[in-house]
């Protein structure tokens, strides 16, 4: 099959210019190239890339109104299945899901379906046009969701439509879960974050914030205040720790501490925002996923003259986007492969100075299905560092688990829920995303989201548990 037209590039900011803002890094495609881009498909009769998303957008149709520059039409197409493109065409791993089953990558590149959704996204929001979806008939029964991080914002959407009063309880103070406190502005603009949240109180979505759900308030009290079913879209917020010598050493932030204060709390526009971030010279991240990208990309910003990350198994093995670890290497990340911490060592004032680490090396693939690090004896070393950030994943918070026992969960605590319908061993209880999965995509929990959507709808006409 012979490409006649490439698939396009998207412009982004000079890495020289970009690690000195927090900025957008990738800006989008022009109308021009987003045609040219769209003119790639091939209009399938049967789309395997509808397939390989998890929402099952229709990719098609809406890549087809943007041939004929009907790109409110195509946003529109979009949000029949997905109410939150413009974040959907930033994050998501389209390689590893709708543009990994385009035929055209068989022999060639895919179809930047990821950068496309994202176009007609941002074409909406720069046209100041809201086209509120059709809701169904008022049933005037009140269901609850807790989180507000994209499990929990596409349940409500889905639940909305189909005329249920819904309402948001979210933790922090401002909505969005991960993607307002996890991904950074240069990957994710808060504005898009905050306009999406929007989009849902426009469609009638109640949100309430600072509401520490199994705190200030408890699922059985939820239950008492009418509501005749909950979703829990908890996200995985707990940070792991490896458990080794030194790691309570000042100066080695948890990637969920150092991502919130980056993010939702601004650390980077102090003094404006009242939040220090310490940042030394020479910053070491543990971890070689998405959030490690993050983080040693957000040190650089800080002011770091040597962001480095530590992985312990090699570059092929590592599960953040290809895309992201490519912006990394653009923008003078190092990396050190096969080599895993042993010890952090600290100076005379308690604060990290180095890390003992030891080489790695591949043997037999483990339960990830990737190839298990194995220490080589006597290859210690230690890696004079100012700061180091832990990003080798997280767990579920157990607040609110802790006071609803009724909620069964697996060994390692998050819940145990129906994959096809999110329900749990509480009645009128369903579960979604990183909760009940561990840590996934933006997608992924969208689409157990949309699922629960469906299975809350079938359990309120039924009765049936």
């Amino acid at each position: 099959m012979k490409e006649k037209i490439p698939r396009q590039e998207m412009p982004k900011q000079s890495p020289n210019e970009r690690i000195k803002n927090f900025n957008e890094v990738a800006l989008g495609y022009t109308e021009e190239l987003a045609l040219k881009e769209a003119s790639r498909c091939l209009q399938c009769p049967k789309p395997f890339c509808v397939e390989g998303c998890p929402v099952n957008i229709k990719i098609p149709e809406f890549i087809k109104l943007i041939k004929e520059k009907k790109y409110l039409e195509s946003v529109k197409k979009i949000k029949e299945d997905n109410a939150l493109p413009a974040i959907c065409g930033r994050v998501c791993p389209q390689e590893e899901q709708c543009e990994k089953k385009c035929v055209l990558g068989v022999k060639g590149e895919p179809v930047a379906i990821g950068r496309l959704e994202r176009f007609v996204a941002d074409y909406e929001a720069k046209m100041g046009v809201v086209d509120i979806p059709k809701i169904e008939e008022e049933k005037n029964i009140k269901i609850a969701i807790v989180g507000s991080g994209p499990a929990g914002l596409t349940c409500a959407a889905d639940l909305r439509r189909m005329g249920y009063s819904v309402t948001i309880f979210e933790a922090l103070h401002k909505p969005g879960g991960v993607l307002i406190y996890g991904i950074p502005e240069f990957r994710l603009p808060k504005a898009i974050v905050e306009r999406e949240v929007d989009f849902l109180k426009k469609m009638g979505v109640e949100v309430k914030v600072n509401v520490v759900v199994g705190k200030t308030i408890t699922l059985y009290e939820i239950f008492e205040m009418g509501y005749k079913a909950i979703f829990l879209g908890l996200g995985a917020g707990l940070p792991k720790f490896m458990g080794i010598e030194g790691e309570n050493l000042l100066g080695i932030y948890s990637a969920n501490e150092f991502l919130t204060r980056t993010n939702l709390m601004k650390a980077y526009l102090f003094p404006e925002y009242d939040t220090p971030i310490k940042v030394g010279k020479r910053v070491a991240v543990i971890g070689g996923g998405n959030v490690a990208m993050d983080a040693v990309r957000s040190a650089l910003r800080h002011g770091a003259e040597e962001a480095i990350i530590i992985y312990r198994r090699s570059r092929e093995e590592m599960p953040a986007r290809e895309e992201e670890v490519l912006n990394a290497e653009e923008e003078g990340v190092k990396f050190h492969f096969l080599v895993n911490p042993k010890r952090f060592i600290g100076d005379e004032k308690g604060f990290v100075k180095g890390i003992e680490l030891i080489k790695m090396e591949l043997g037999e693939p483990d339960a990830s299905g990737r190839r298990k690090p194995i220490p080589i004896v006597g290859s210690e070393f230690v890696l004079d560092v100012d700061n180091v950030v832990i990003a080798i994943g997280a767990g579920p918070n157990p607040l609110l688990l802790q006071e609803t026992p009724e909620i069964k969960r697996n060994k390692w605590g998050y819940i145990e829920a129906d994959f096809s319908t999110g329900k749990t061993s509480m009645k009128g209880v369903f579960a979604g995303g990183d909760i009940v999965t561990g840590e996934a995509t933006v997608i992924e929990a969208m689409g157990f989201g949309r699922r629960a959507a469906k299975a809350i709808d079938e359990y309120i006409k039924t009765g049936k548990w």
